[in-house]
């Protein structure tokens, strides 16, 4: 809400596939004005997270799929156009070669149970033409952190690492992402551990439907509230054949017993009140079903997490290796809730994709410094 009274807000627009913003106005006994700008005045096709300065000014965070975020300012909004004021890389840096080679994201939407999702495909860029015409990639099904939050089509290398491999990449919106409405936004409540499962299953699927990947190679990841996803995924339902959770929760039980006082209530609206709702919890945690978990699972956790301390990832492996299952934990020292360091962000990548490679028995892209992973033991970085 800006000092004058205009609440700045964003959307998704489902026939771009990126955001608008929106300026509403509300006016005395009268509905609200509403007011959509356009790329005229608004260059950038993804924009977040907005501060409105005392002379209602608008600051916001704003990029492109192929190019990277940068802080933007609005100095008159309706008036004059938004100029960039802070790249968040070095702009001598000659990005066309990155930009050329990289997957330009189609959004789409598709069939879940009762309803729909939503998503960003993202098709491979570099496979060999001896593969054929008939050739189905891989599919990799990523699920946002939140994750009451949403995932768009900015510039991401972290992307285009998995497309450049030969991997197309489904990046979803489940049900309960920001950007699709208030009814899309609020079918979480109750149900995290419910929708959020059955929309990256069912997008999955849809991706195999529509022959744009092979089903034999299904695999998904996700971060934090996306690593519970990912693991309720290959716990109850069969549709992947692999996965990686990276510092995910695999125990809502501890998570709602033991999480930081910021997010200490937030549970409530998504599953319910604990304990009134301790059954419910228990019936929606991996790590009390893991006899159900037959697929391959690689771990990837900071060691000084507070917010899903490393016990449940430590906690996993051990059943997932008691079970013979191909498994692989990786153990980063001094890292939290998300990892910062760049030599870790690689390695937890390059991780990630050996662990795929070698489940699906393909030969892996090679650089400097690559490691493969062992299957079967616990690597501390």
């Amino acid at each position: 809400v800006m000092p004058n009274g205009v609440i700045a807000s964003a959307y998704t627009d489902k026939e771009e596939g990126g955001s608008k913003l929106v300026m509403i106005a509300p006016q005395e006994g009268s509905p609200a004005k509403v007011q959509e700008y356009g790329r005229s005045a608004i260059p950038p096709t993804s924009i977040s997270s907005f501060c409105a300065t005392d002379s209602n000014g608008l600051y916001f965070v704003g990029g492109s799929t192929k190019e990277p975020p940068a802080i933007w300012f609005w100095e008159k909004p309706g008036i004059d156009e938004a100029r960039m004021v802070l790249p968040s890389i070095d702009t001598s840096v000659n990005l066309t070669p990155i930009q050329e080679a990289m997957s330009e994201p189609k959004f789409v939407e598709f069939p879940s149970e009762d309803s729909h999702a939503f998503g960003y495909f993202y098709p491979p860029t570099n496979l060999s033409t001896e593969l054929g015409s008939d050739f189905k990639p891989p599919l990799l099904v990523k699920a946002h952190g939140g994750p009451t939050s949403q995932t768009s089509a900015v510039f991401r290398l972290e992307i285009q690492f998995w497309t450049s491999r030969g991997f197309a990449v489904l990046d979803v919106n489940y049900g309960g992402s920001t950007g699709h409405g208030k009814e899309f936004r609020q079918s979480l409540q109750g149900n995290w551990g419910v929708i959020d499962i059955a929309d990256v299953c069912n997008g999955a699927l849809w991706c195999v439907k529509e022959g744009l990947v092979n089903g034999d190679w299904l695999c998904i990841d996700g971060r934090s509230a996306g690593g519970y996803t990912t693991m309720a995924a290959l716990t109850f339902k069969d549709v992947f054949s692999a996965g990686a959770s990276l510092y995910g929760v695999s125990d809502l039980v501890s998570l709602a017993q033991d999480t930081h006082k910021f997010e200490s209530r937030y549970l409530d609206g998504l599953v319910g009140p604990y304990p009134e709702f301790d059954q419910i919890y228990k019936e929606r945690c991996p790590i009390n079903y893991t006899e159900k978990l037959s697929c391959p699972v690689i771990l990837l956790q900071g060691d000084e997490d507070k917010i899903v301390p490393p016990s449940q990832a430590e906690t996993m492996f051990g059943v997932l290796k008691e079970k013979g299952l191909p498994t692989a934990l990786v153990m980063y020292k001094g890292e939290q809730h998300g990892f910062r360091k760049g030599a870790n962000i690689r390695h937890a990548l390059n991780s990630e994709y050996d662990f795929f490679c070698q489940v699906f028995g393909f030969a892996p892209q090679k650089e400097d410094g690559f490691e493969s992973i062992k299957i079967g033991e616990r690597l501390d970085v």
